[in-house]
C-alpha cells in the first residue's frame, strides 16, 4: 500500500512540474498542443509544438519552430531558429540542427554506428545540420556527418557522408547529383563555373583544399 502511495505521489509531483513548464512557456508566447508532453523549459519564443511531441527535460530549441505531431526529441539535442521538423521525426541524442532548417516526415537520424541492446557508448556521435539545409521524406542520416549550409537531401536518400554547402544529394547511397540555391532551385553553371539563380543569388562552383567540388555565394 505505502508503494502504491509513492508512486500516486511521485505522478503527481511530475504531472504539477510538467503544468508549471507548460504555463511559463505559455506565457513566454509558446503553444503547446494539450496533447503534447513538454518536459524542457529551454523553448524559444514563437514555437509551436503539436499533438504527441514528446520533448526530454535538458533539450534546447530556439525561436519560431514548428514541431509537428509525432516527433520525439531526445535531451542531447539543439535545434536553432525557425526550424520546421514534420511529423514522425525523432532526435537523438547528439544531434545539432541550425537556423531555418527543414527536416521533412519521418526522417530519420541515427547516433551509434555500432548498436547493441544495453550497451551505450561513452559518447554519442554528433551529426551537424546546417543553416538553410532541407532534409526530404523518409531520408537517412548516419550519425557523424555534416550537411551543409543551405544543402538539399532528397526523399529516401541514405546519407553516409559529408554533404557540402549547396549540395543536392539523393540515392542510396546518397551522392551529389547538382547544386542548389539558397531559394532551393537549381542552379546552371557555365563555362566559367558562374550561375545566377533568377531570384538574383550568384555563385561560384570552386575546389576545396582535397580538391573536391564546392560551391561559394559570391552575392
Amino acid at each position: 500500500m505505502n508503494r502504491i502511495r509513492e508512486l500516486q505521489k511521485k505522478y503527481q509531483d511530475y504531472d504539477r512540474r510538467l503544468a508549471r513548464i507548460r504555463k511559463k512557456l505559455e506565457e513566454k508566447g509558446v503553444f503547446i498542443h494539450p496533447n503534447a508532453l513538454v518536459e524542457s523549459e529551454n523553448i524559444g519564443e514563437g514555437t509551436r509544438i503539436w499533438a504527441f511531441a514528446h520533448i526530454l527535460p535538458r533539450a534546447k530549441i530556439g525561436k519560431n519552430c514548428n514541431v509537428c505531431d509525432h516527433v520525439f526529441i531526445e535531451n542531447d539535442v539543439i535545434v536553432g531558429d525557425n526550424v520546421t521538423i514534420k511529423s514522425g521525426v525523432q532526435l537523438w541524442d547528439g544531434v545539432r540542427i541550425e537556423n531555418n532548417v527543414f527536416i521533412g516526415p519521418n526522417a530519420t537520424f541515427t547516433n551509434d554506428l555500432r548498436p547493441r541492446s544495453k550497451v551505450y557508448p561513452p559518447e554519442f556521435v554528433k551529426t551537424y545540420v546546417k543553416e538553410g539545409a532541407s532534409i526530404g521524406a523518409n531520408a537517412t542520416i548516419v550519425c557523424g556527418v555534416t550537411i551543409g549550409k543551405w544543402a538539399m537531401v532528397g526523399a529516401g536518400a541514405v546519407v553516409t557522408k559529408d554533404v557540402p554547402d549547396y549540395a543536392l544529394v539523393y540515392g542510396v547511397p546518397a551522392k551529389i547529383k547538382g547544386w542548389v540555391c539558397e531559394c532551393g532551385r537549381n542552379l546552371e553553371f557555365n563555362e566559367e563555373r558562374y550561375a545566377k539563380c533568377v531570384c538574383g543569388k550568384e555563385y561560384r562552383k570552386t575546389k576545396d583544399n582535397d580538391g573536391n567540388e564546392k560551391v561559394v555565394r559570391i552575392k
